[in-house]
């Protein structure tokens, strides 16, 4: 995932978009081609990217109902509630590396264990990942290591209780002695609850000692451990391409956060736990053989993700990087190597004696600069001297290397529906004698609410984009994959859940539309008509911080006529200015704003305003950033804006919607420097102290509303159209299917829509924006419809074509 959240700032008011309509008197002609078939497309070309987020794995699609089973996600008793009933008992969780000697744990991987000193009756409550989901009729295992002390010999009661206390199953434990053993009882359910929560309790004296505390259900996808729902939902999508693990969970923060493959595999009480990125422990109990499993069992390319030296904050040093190289060495052996090597032995002794035939691995995640290029090379050049067949991807975060040249490069996007939308032909003109590419993340992440159907409408535009450009975008990934709806740190994910049920959002129908329909041969299409403009050319003004303090004076905007639009001398106050966020003060003649948090900024001026020129005085007090100018601001979250210091002072960053520059530069603290925006039309200007630092142009962008990409289907003989209606209403068109033959008149369509464009999907309603099936009749070549505004819509034309056998 990108480290700044969002790579995409803001564009348009969501109401112009959802306003903005092609002229009444226009109309769309398509044409396809369908007698001029042009490249093959990539089976891979549609996929998932998935990484342990938002409790994706722990509390989502790992199904462990026990949360901290191992006791390592704190020296207390986290997620844990331990209970006297009628006695002295006391509980604690030890940590053998603060003993001398440390001694006494399960294993020298697992590092710490729970102690109960027994005195009387006691009870241990856990209640999973916001309620443990139990199914009337259903079995579950549980499991505990366990060794007792003292002359403790009582039993052990397990039991699964109801949120209101009724007790669902049971099981009793005994027959500990002082050596760590396991213990293993079924446990099935009498009742369901999707709340409840595990009691294990006993009445006696003495010393008891617990680790790798487990219940899982015994029904499981395909058997392979995971979350049958979950997983069901992802493989509805039928992704091609699986990428694996992350994202910053590659990186990690600092090195000992990162994800390394190798303590991911093998016995999971020997799994070495790790705090991840996103806030939380993470048991590994989902790890490297899990992934490769799951791909295996969605009938998708894995795509490995490894660490290439480098976290958030810290680089390995060059002569230290042959672990790093190795690893990526063990990957590939591990994945592909035969039984009787080093690491495929590893692999068979995990229930997987075939190779996975893993062809894809990816050095680093959003690595860039020298530090990567060089890291990139040692790797790269070490794997394809030893698996000169496996396909290396390297990461383009502000240029990529191309010492060597890699095989596909992996590209990210963020944005919001309009981005999208406006961007759907990117890789039109994109040179064809380069390295192909990978998107190996995107997604609308702003303005779509919670994931609405405009979200979906940007996706699905975008996407088109891709399958008529598949001849050099080979691969893409949609990202992130789940969300555990009690821990949403990533503003739009594709499935979300809870213990029991889970939605998916308008966009995962995008993306199973998309798979389920994709061809095998792309056909040249062309539309003409239904232009949609959706410029936004009028707003207000606004200055703000990020992370740091400013002050600002001496504040003037003039008309291009020359015209005072506004003056403020801040001898008064800015009461009736719209705030978001920090601490705003108007003192002798200055403006200051002091508090050091994200999203402190003001706004003023006319919504009516077109163009201007803002001048004034600011300067950075402190913090990490330095000072922002919004304009053409409309409602205080969409605006364009130019950054003075940006990316912890290091750039200068200007937007003006449509495209984004950035320049290296910086500023001094405590100096006032001369601040002025010019803005006319499209185009913006940025001046320093009478310098011209950033200018950027774009008079307005004109697309169709119509976005389409057609294929061919050779297994079927179907002429295939994805047609997307971006506009807020209803496009009749024209569709000419030049040079077919042998149509049977007849097909499918599948309609993506609703009523309206801000309509979401909920787990109360969680097909609200779902597809809509419809027969089609047609005779001849052409075809008119009315395609509904905001849609997408996916023809399937059957012809009299027999497949071979």
């Amino acid at each position: 995932m990108n480290k700044p959240l969002i790579a995409g700032l803001f564009l348009l008011t969501l109401s112009s978009v959802l306003n903005a309509q092609p002229n009444k008197a226009d109309k769309a002609k398509i044409t396809v081609e369908v007698n001029r078939p042009g490249h093959r497309i990539p089976s891979t070309l549609f996929g998932a990217f998935f990484e342990d987020i938002n409790h994706s794995s722990d509390g989502g699609l790992y199904p462990e109902l026990i949360r901290n089973r191992s006791f390592e996600d704190s020296d207390t008793l986290q997620n844990w509630k331990f209970i006297n009933l009628n006695g002295a008992s006391s509980a604690s969780v030890i940590n053998v590396d603060a003993l001398y000697p440390p001694t006494g744990g399960l294993n020298v991987f697992n590092r710490k264990y729970l102690s109960i000193q027994v005195r009387g009756e006691f009870k241990l409550e856990n209640r999973g990942f916001w309620g443990m989901s139990i199914v009337k009729g259903n079995s579950y295992t549980f499991k505990l290591a366990a060794r007792s002390g003292e002359g403790f010999s009582a039993p052990l009661k397990v039991s699964i209780v109801s949120a209101a206390g009724t007790e669902l199953a049971s099981a009793e434990v005994k027959g500990f002695d002082a050596g760590w053993k396991y213990y293993t009882v079924n446990l099935t359910a009498e009742g369901s609850d999707p709340k409840a929560r595990i009691e294990i309790g006993a009445n006696g004296n003495g010393r008891l000692y617990m680790d790798m505390v487990s219940l899982i259900p015994d029904q499981t996808w395909k058997g392979h451990g995971l979350r049958r729902d979950l997983a069901g939902a992802l493989n509805a999508m039928q992704p091609k391409v699986f990428r694996f693990p992350g994202g910053c969970w590659v990186e990690g923060d600092h090195f000992r956060q990162m994800n390394n493959w190798k303590k991911t595999v093998g016995n999971i009480d020997t799994r070495t736990s790790s705090w991840n990125f996103w806030g939380y422990n993470a048991s590994r109990g989902l790890g490297f053989h899990e992934y490769l499993q799951l791909a295996e069992d969605l009938g998708a390319e894995p795509l490995f993700c490894i660490n290439a030296g480098i976290s958030h904050k810290d680089f390995v040093p060059m002569d230290q990087m042959g672990q790093w190289v190795q690893d990526a060495l063990d990957a590939m052996e591990y994945a592909n190597g035969p039984e009787n090597s080093v690491w495929g032995s590893i692999r068979a002794k995990n229930g997987h004696p075939k190779p996975f035939s893993m062809k894809y691995i990816e050095i680093g995640n959003e690595n860039g600069g020298d530090q990567y290029a060089e890291r990139w090379r040692l790797i790269a050049e070490a794997i394809r001297s030893k698996y000169p067949e496996i396909t290396l991807i390297v990461n383009n975060w502000g240029g990529y290397p191309k010492d060597p040249l890699p095989d596909l490069i992996d590209e990210h996007y963020y944005d919001n529906p309009e981005w999208f939308i406006m961007n759907t032909n990117k890789y039109d003109n994109y040179d064809r004698k380069g390295p192909k590419i990978f998107v190996g993340e995107y997604a609308v992440t702003s303005k779509t609410g919670n994931g609405n159907l405009r979200g979906a409408i940007g996706e699905a535009a975008w996407m088109t984009g891709l399958e008529r450009n598949s001849d050099v975008v080979t691969m893409s990934a949609y990202a992130p994959l789940f969300c555990n709806v009690n821990h949403k740190v990533w503003p739009i994910n594709l499935i979300n859940f809870d213990s029991y049920r889970w939605y998916g959002l308008p966009g995962y129908y995008v993306q199973q539309l998309f798979a389920q329909n994709q061809g095998t041969v792309s056909l040249p299409v062309n539309v003409e008509g239904a232009p949609l403009l959706t410029f936004y050319n009028k707003g207000g003004l606004g200055l703000g911080t990020a992370n740091n303090s400013a002050e600002f004076k001496d504040l003037k905007v003039l008309a291009s006529d020359g015209r005072v639009l506004f003056q403020s001398d801040f001898t008064k106050n800015i009461d009736d200015w719209q705030k978001a966020g920090g601490e705003w003060l108007v003192k002798d003649g200055v403006l200051r704003q002091s508090a050091t948090g994200t999203n402190t900024s003001v706004f003023f001026g006319d919504k009516s305003w077109t163009d201007y020129t803002i001048t004034f005085k600011g300067r950075k007090i402190s913090g990490d950033n330095g000072i922002l100018v919004y304009f053409r601001n409309q409602n205080k979250d969409d605006q364009m804006r130019w950054e003075i210091g940006g990316n912890k002072n290091t750039e200068f960053v200007l937007d003006n919607g449509f495209s984004r520059q950035s320049v290296p530069g910086s500023i001094e603290a405590g100096r006032w420097y001369d601040i002025k925006v010019e803005v006319k039309g499209g185009a913006a200007k940025g001046y320093l102290d009478g310098k011209l630092i950033q200018e950027i142009s774009n008079p307005g962008i004109k697309t169709s509303s119509i976005c389409v990409s057609a294929t061919n289907d050779e297994r079927s003989g179907d002429i295939i159209l994805k047609v997307v209606n971006a506009a807020a209403g209803a496009v009749k068109t024209e569709i000419n299917l030049s040079g077919a033959e042998n149509l049977t008149g007849r097909g499918k369509s599948f309609i993506l829509t609703s009523a309206s464009p801000l309509d979401e999907n909920t787990m109360e309603q969680p097909t609200k924006v779902s597809p809509k099936t419809e027969n089609v009749k047609f005779s001849g070549t052409k075809i008119i419809l009315s395609f509904p505004g905001n849609s997408l819509t996916i023809l399937r034309l059957q012809t009299f074509y027999k497949p071979k056998t």
